[in-house]
């Protein structure tokens, strides 16, 4: 029974990196036909950021008072009326009135899922967990890419509505399969921390910020990868393009599922700092002033790789780090705080892009990677004097 509902929690996690990919690899066509600047996808990206910070802070009242189980399927509801909105939109504003049900369905199922799998199951399947996100994440872009080769954009978004209904309606019928640990699941969660409490743990705030720095450079690859592509290498087809959105969602899976097979012997904090080193590796691929496309096609693969374990590292050590009990707030607040990088950082790329080109993306990515591990250095530090 406990495999079966894992098989469930994974398929949840792909739907939630489902809609990630979509606007960047639909951005160049879509960017034409709104007849907007390419830097307009920011602000897109921003909102639907916003959005998910807003679920993110509720998430730890809502695991108290709902449930996880029902916090997942509502959240994938709220993403298919927000792909179906994005899907029917002829005009560059009217994205901007589904961007609340796509965002607010993404944090709510984050956090919940992120905090349940930390306090009852080892890292390897907090990896496996993330892993799954990253086949939603690359499957997407390959989505998009076979709707502007055969259709127009908005079919890629409804394609992918499609799918999430069906996600949907299998974790609505695997409902029964979280009575059994229901009960323990309120025991957890009844004396929970709040947010502000949680703020007051040493080694919290640096942890926020480095994730604040991980996700930053995260979306930012996330969001500008196929217009990197089709701005720094000539005679290379929008489809192309599009369908290397996918590079850096096939390095994270591949990161995560190598991950899972290591991460109980390595532990998360060696396999952070393993991570953090062949990101590097990657950047700096991306930054040579190679020929052709297919070194910076690598580099984007090797960096996705090297982010791979960081995120689930850092969530799957809340509840040791900080205490079961403080870990629903900090998973939350963590997801805020990676949410409020995946908001502006992407938004603030496409403002510095537009100044001085497209080829400074491998730099601003490197700023972000010396912060990560830095600031996670440093919470370590203030964790351990806690102890």
């Amino acid at each position: 029974m406990t495999a079966l509902l894992l098989a469930v929690i994974y398929l949840a996690f792909v739907s939630l990196g489902l809609p990630d990919s979509l606007l960047g690899s639909g951005w160049p066509t879509m960017q034409t036909d709104f007849g907007v600047p390419s830097s307009y996808a920011g602000y897109v990206s921003m909102s639907i950021s916003f959005m998910t910070i807003i679920s993110a802070l509720v998430a730890p009242y809502l695991i108290r008072k709902i449930r996880t189980q029902w916090i997942v399927v509502c959240s994938i509801l709220l993403t298919v009326i927000g792909l179906i909105g994005f899907s029917f939109s002829t005009q560059y504003w009217m994205l901007f009135l589904f961007v609340i049900p796509y965002g607010v369905g993404a944090g709510s199922v984050d956090a919940a899922l992120n905090n349940y799998v930390a306090k009852h199951f080892s890292s390897a399947v907090m990896n496996f967990l993330h892993c799954f996100y990253g086949v939603g994440a690359m499957i997407s872009p390959y989505i998009m890419s076979l709707a502007l080769s055969h259709a127009h954009w908005n079919e890629g978004y409804r394609w992918t509505a499609y799918i999430q209904s069906g996600i949907m309606l299998v974790c609505l019928l695997s409902v029964p399969l979280w009575k059994k640990s229901a009960a323990a699941e309120a025991d957890d969660e009844s004396d929970s921390a709040g947010i502000k409490e949680a703020l007051k743990i040493r080694g919290v705030i640096p942890t926020l910020i480095a994730f604040f720095a991980y996700c930053s450079g995260e979306a930012t690859c996330f969001l500008w990868t196929s217009s990197y592509f089709a701005g720094t290498k000539e005679g290379i087809s929008a489809e192309t393009c599009a369908a290397f959105g996918s590079l850096i969602f096939g390095g994270l899976m591949l990161g995560r599922l190598i991950s899972a097979f290591v991460s109980n012997k390595l532990g998360d904090k060696l396999l952070i700092r393993i991570g953090i080193a062949v990101e590097a590796v990657g950047i700096l691929l991306i930054l040579l002033p190679l020929p052709g496309y297919i070194f910076a096609a690598i580099g984007f693969v090797i960096t996705g790789t090297g982010m791979g374990p960081i995120y689930p590292a850092i969530q799957h050590m809340a509840p040791a780090n900080f205490g079961k009990r403080n870990s629903a707030a900090v998973i939350g607040l963590q997801m805020a705080s990676a949410y409020i990088g995946s908001t502006f950082m992407p938004m603030v790329f496409g403002l510095l892009q537009q100044a001085v080109g497209i080829g400074i993306m491998p730099v601003y990515l490197a700023v972000f990677a010396v912060m990560n591990i830095g600031l996670l250095e440093f919470a370590y530090r203030r964790i351990n004097s806690n102890k």
